[in-house]
């Protein structure tokens, strides 16, 4: 179980550094890998003005996942306040 926890913290991880460089330089720090749950992946972003600007680059995060060989993956925003 640890074991597997572990590598879906791992996963989201390189999820997160493969989108990266798509992701506006002032945005990044609000922005952090959040948990996968079956094949949706969770980001997690603080404040509302990030997560409105980051919904417009949904659609080249998520081929940017699929070029990279995350098949089906579909990206969720949560909002940290």
């Amino acid at each position: 179980m640890l074991a597997q926890l572990s590598a879906l913290a791992r996963d989201s991880s390189a999820r997160l550094q493969a989108i990266e460089s798509l992701i506006p330089a002032a945005l990044r720090a609000s922005v952090r890998a959040g948990p996968i749950d079956g094949t949706t992946w969770c980001l997690l972003v603080r404040g509302n003005s990030a997560a409105a600007k980051l919904r417009h680059l949904l659609p080249s995060l998520e081929a940017q996942l699929r070029s990279k060989g995350w098949e089906g993956s579909a990206i969720r925003l949560k909002i940290q306040t």
